[in-house]
């Protein structure tokens, strides 16, 4: 579907310029993990702490790229692969503008991760939240285990439609073992270490 007659325009501010204005490097945070895991609490979370710290953080969320950017998409197994390419592409520009890009998405098939680590390259980290099924679907804090139990709720990821655990995720954060804030802070020191914080 692409065309012949596009040219990446590249601009004239370096990674290095952004990261002198902004105090730290540019990264892509990928948030995977079952629903009800918290990716959405703690990527708000971090967001949250990393601006109190004063660096450029903005999260991507499931639902609310879904209502807008993805809206015309559904579940099925290509759709949830065109969701995922879309955000990839969107968070690969977020990290060309030196932001840290903290995404929260299922995004449940490992190949479709492994595509968006590629787009962004170095940038890019995997974060799988993962708390274990039977703490999701304690949480169910949208009532949808219950839905897809229920046979009401097709394609359900981790019910009637798979997860593909990370293979090779930067960190795991168990935010069944470790409350908000820990894990949130579990997040902070790890892109202290990986430099991306100064």
């Amino acid at each position: 579907m692409g065309a012949d007659n596009l040219t990446w325009h590249a601009g004239k501010v370096s990674a290095d310029d952004r990261e002198r204005v902004l105090g730290h490097q540019a990264a892509c945070l990928w948030f995977t993990g079952l629903s009800g895991s918290g990716k959405s609490t703690l990527s708000r979370a971090v967001e949250k702490r990393l601006n109190e710290l004063g660096a450029h953080a903005y999260c991507l969320d499931g639902d609310n790229v879904r209502m807008g950017l993805n809206g015309d998409l559904g579940f099925s197994p290509e759709d949830r692969t065109e969701n995922i390419r879309r955000i990839g592409e969107v968070a690969r520009l977020f990290v060309d503008s030196g932001a840290i890009v903290l995404t929260a998405f299922i995004s449940p098939y490992r190949a479709d991760r492994d595509a968006a680590r590629g787009l962004i390259g170095d940038s890019f980290a995997e974060v799988w939240v993962n708390p274990g099924l039977a703490v999701c679907e304690e949480r169910d804090p949208k009532g949808l285990y219950k839905r897809a139990r229920a046979g009401e709720i097709a394609q359900f990821t981790g019910i009637s439609a798979p997860y593909e655990a990370p293979a090779s995720a930067e960190f795991e954060v168990d935010t069944g073992a470790l409350d908000v804030d820990a894990s949130t802070e579990r997040v902070v020191e790890w892109l202290r270490e990986a430099g991306i914080l100064r």
